[in-house]
């Protein structure tokens, strides 16, 4: 049955909308909730080994990639171990939908140029505060993530014959 009342959008919505659900953490929102974040989004172009952000910073903002290649790295004794390098359609600093959080790794752009898409914290948390619904959706993807990732690290422990302690990653003592 045809709704009068229903909102309807534009290419050019459209094509963000599509977009937008082809990154993990808004996989599971509709066009209309979508829609809350598109005037939040700010487009920012960067250069081949600009730092995004440095490890330890506040998580002040999520970035999407809309083309160019993002690496993601810890600095250990002077060098660069690249976790992961991040391409076109994937989010990363997700952290940033977890109030008061600071960087865990690196991101440093490793293409000639990137042009990104910043979703600031402030914003997120404001439609978090206001839709509980869109939280969830983005929290359950967001989870799902992590323990794929978590995963990832458990095959990688069996597979590197102990060469760490894996209650390490669950203990609150240090040391």
């Amino acid at each position: 049955m045809f709704n009068p009342f229903k909102k309807s959008y534009g290419s050019k919505e459209l094509a963000q909308f599509d977009f937008l659900k082809g990154i993990k953490c808004f996989e599971r929102l509709t066009n209309d909730e979508l829609n809350l974040f598109l005037p939040l989004l700010y487009h920012r172009k960067y250069k081949k080994n600009e730092a995004v952000f440095f490890r330890n910073d506040p998580s002040q903002a999520i970035y999407l990639i809309q083309s160019g290649a993002v690496s993601l790295n810890l600095n250990r004794g002077g060098e660069f171990e690249v976790l992961t390098t991040a391409t076109e359609a994937e989010a990363f600093g997700d952290n940033a939908f977890i109030p008061n959080t600071v960087r865990i790794y690196n991101a440093v752009v490793e293409s000639e140029e990137a042009d990104l898409i910043v979703l600031p914290q402030g914003n997120v948390l404001e439609i978090f505060e206001a839709n509980q619904k869109i939280k969830a959706k983005i929290l359950e993807s967001l989870v799902e993530q992590y323990n794929e990732y978590t995963l990832k690290v458990f095959e990688a422990y069996k597979s590197s014959f102990g060469f760490f302690e894996l209650k390490q990653a669950y203990s609150s003592d240090p040391s």
